[in-house]
């Protein structure tokens, strides 16, 4: 065969191969590409999903197909965000749950189980602070703290495993914040919480990954939300520190959490387990 015939069948090797892949390869199919990020069939199961960004969370996988179970202590804000989250035409339901208490969150997965024969999906949103500087702190508080932003979200995860391993894998979201990276010293208690939250992302990533349940944890920067707004009225000149710094130039909105969330919760993240990432407007990226 002479040289440039060679060539040639090289060249038409090398074409065919990247047709082949183009052929092949999902992310050239449009239908493919929606279908990673579908969630019809799902079930998702927002603790404080009743407001602020556990409610733009709970809003997004709704949009993306899945099934909500709003669950939260206030039962007229759950009212109020089952209410809004049916109107996007998907089964949904609200439990009063205190993430405090191990048998509130035990039966908040029972509950969701035996309404809709599965659960998918956990975020563990539900989370408070109590700002003031350490040395004033009661071990109440921080025992409050801790509870419900930490060990809440390990006895919610625990409670969920056997079901989301019976039922072939599922996904598990946890919500640190900026504070699973940096200190605070007007937050000690929230910060010690939400960086153990990390912590026990990457550790239930590990043990769980043969059980095909991916953990991830999203770190939200600061959020313009019923929550961060009692911190603007505690922490002076907070709002001008967070825009100075912060590269988009603006406080973060609940509704920016839809979209990492569908992604960690769809099959689209299959691969991706243990990870913390930030949404955060480039303020953890800014030195």
């Amino acid at each position: 065969m002479g040289a440039g015939a060679g060539a040639g069948m090289a060249a038409l090797t090398s074409t065919s191969a990247a047709s082949s892949l183009q052929a092949t390869s999902p992310l050239n199919d449009q239908g493919m590409a929606v279908k990673l990020f579908d969630l019809k069939g799902r079930v998702a199961v927002v603790t404080g999903g009743n407001a602020g960004i556990g409610f733009g969370i709970a809003k997004g996988l709704a949009q993306a197909g899945a099934a909500i179970v709003v669950a939260g202590r206030r039962t007229d804000k759950n009212s109020d965000a089952v209410t809004a989250i049916a109107a996007l035409n998907v089964k949904t339901m609200a439990l009063e749950v205190d993430v405090r208490k191990e048998e509130s969150c035990r039966s908040m997965v029972e509950a969701t189980v035996e309404r809709f024969g599965r659960i998918d999906i956990l975020v563990n949103n539900a989370g408070i602070a109590i700002r003031k500087q350490p040395q004033t702190y009661t071990l109440a508080e921080w025992n409050n703290v801790i509870e419900t932003n930490l060990t809440g979200a390990f006895v919610c995860a625990h409670s969920a495993y056997p079901h989301m391993k019976n039922g072939g894998g599922g996904k598990i979201i946890n919500i640190g914040s900026m504070l699973s990276i940096f200190g605070a010293s007007f937050a000690v208690a929230y910060a010690g919480s939400k960086g153990g939250i990390v912590q026990m992302t990457k550790a239930l990533a590990c043990a769980w990954a043969n059980d095909n349940i991916q953990v991830n944890a999203i770190l939200p920067g600061w959020i313009d939300t019923p929550f961060t707004k009692t911190a603007r009225e505690e922490v002076p000149g907070l709002n001008e520190r967070v825009l100075a710094r912060t590269p988009a130039g603006r406080w973060g909105d609940p509704q920016d959490f839809a979209g990492i969330a569908v992604f960690l919760a769809s099959s689209a993240s299959d691969f991706i387990t243990g990870a913390a990432i930030p949404v955060d407007g480039g303020y953890s990226s800014q030195g």
